[in-house]
């Protein structure tokens, strides 16, 4: 049997609902939470605020928003009679400071939604990998989350150095291993399929209690070598003992030329006069360069006219006729 069959199972039942009459006394101690929001979600926080209060108060739980401070603060209260209500309030605060829209934050007072928040920062160090492969997890126009969000029953958000995933406490330990291997470089299309055919043999009886490893795609990661083999080898020298010549300073080139006896001034006259013959040279290797265009190209020389083929010999002509007309009258006589 599969130990994905065995966590089906275990996914399965349900939990009992936990309601005041279980804790009539309530909670002994006040418990608080406080998160921080980063500035550009003043705005957002602002107008759902109201809906936020709204719905914590049906649990018996305060909120408070602190503009200066930029932090959210949960506390329970005297009438909440639910332990664990206050830790789903926090994960709220944290949804929504995280960029998740209240619609989906709210989901997580159910109890059978939970919530995950990974941090996918520390998977790569260089930054163009990181982008690319947080990329590869939203996909085209999106396409690959919306297809982990279909098969997950999650609500997925991709922002920053992390994922927030809302859904179903399955789903979440499903999109936690597609996220973390999509940074360690393993494309999400094998994950997705894996998860297709899973819920395709889930439908199936008779496979249902079977192994099902033959069925899943296997990854194999390549071992190439990451470094480009020149075409052109380069040929080894020949092995010598002594070491290369020990190259010639700036003095060892002032002596052999005799400039180093030269006095100061005479240095700078020899530098410049050599500068002023270098310059020359170049102008006049730019005014030739110039002047080729004003060059007229050389001509070919003319050739004699040949003889028209349109020109005919009349006197050969004539004889052609005469000889014609002396052979009709001689075959007519």
């Amino acid at each position: 049997m599969s130990s994905d069959t065995v966590i089906d199972n275990a996914w399965s039942m349900k939990i009992p609902e936990f309601k005041p009459e279980d804790n009539p006394h309530g909670l002994l101690e006040e418990s608080s939470f406080s998160i921080l929001f980063p500035k550009y979600r003043e705005q957002y926080l602002r107008k759902c605020w109201p809906l936020v209060e709204k719905a914590l108060e049906a649990h018996n739980i305060k909120c408070e928003m602190d503009v200066l401070e930029g932090s959210l603060t949960v506390k329970t209260t005297r009438k909440t009679w639910d332990p664990y209500i206050i830790l789903k309030a926090r994960d709220m605060i944290k949804l929504l400071s995280r960029s998740v829209p209240f619609e989906q934050a709210v989901k997580i007072l159910q109890d059978e939604i939970g919530c995950d928040i990974i941090k996918i920062k520390s998977f790569v160090r260089n930054k163009e990998k990181f982008i690319k492969r947080r990329q590869r997890i939203i996909g085209p126009n999106g396409c690959t989350l919306k297809s982990i969000e279909l098969l997950t029953n999650c609500y997925v958000l991709v922002q920053g150095q992390t994922v927030s995933a809302l859904g179903p406490h399955k789903g979440l330990l499903q999109v936690r291993k597609i996220v973390e291997d999509t940074m360690k470089n393993v494309h999400p299309i094998y994950n997705i399929k894996a998860l297709m055919i899973k819920k395709e043999l889930m439908k199936d009886p008779k496979l249902k209690n079977e192994d099902w490893t033959r069925f899943l795609p296997k990854f194999q990661s390549k071992n190439t070598s990451k470094r480009k083999q020149p075409k052109v080898k380069k040929q080894k020298k020949q092995y010598t003992p002594f070491p290369p010549p020990q190259p010639e300073s700036k003095v060892d080139k002032m002596l052999a030329s005799g400039e180093y006896f030269l006095k100061e001034d005479e240095r700078k006259y020899k530098k410049a006069s050599e500068k002023k013959e270098k310059e020359i040279e170049a102008d006049k290797r730019r005014q030739a360069k110039r002047n080729q265009a004003f060059v007229p190209p050389e001509e070919a020389p003319a050739q004699k006219r040949k003889k028209e083929s349109s020109d005919v010999d009349l006197d050969a002509l004539k004889a052609k006729v005469n000889k014609a007309q002396k052979k009709k009258k001689f075959k007519a006589a």
